[in-house]
């Protein structure tokens, strides 16, 4: 296990986002999932009239995306920023090699 965390670091990879950023999007194809370290973030799901309702914000030690490499599925939800952030990136394939 120890030498699992250690390869989760090093395959992380910062990403700095500005306010009102879109980091996802509902129904794109998910390569990988973030970590939150700072910032805000809402995720939304698309209405039946097209609008986006907030179903849940997200902070600093959250993670999202993970339900796309799990399943193997879609997005399930917008991400927007609500403000500056910094988030860590960790790709399909490395998370695919530790979960599994």
């Amino acid at each position: 296990r120890r030498n699992d965390f250690g390869i989760i670091i090093g395959a992380m990879k910062e990403v700095q986002v500005g306010k009102d950023e879109r980091v996802l999007n509902q129904g794109d194809v998910g390569d990988f999932l973030f970590m939150i370290e700072s910032g805000d973030f809402d995720c939304m799901i698309k209405q039946s009239d097209g609008s986006e309702k907030v179903v849940k914000t997200c902070g600093s030690g959250d993670v999202f995306g993970e339900l796309a490499l799990l399943y193997n599925a879609p997005r399930a939800a917008t991400v927007l920023s609500k403000g500056s952030g910094i988030l860590w990136q960790l790709d399909r394939d490395t998370f695919n090699n530790i979960v599994k």
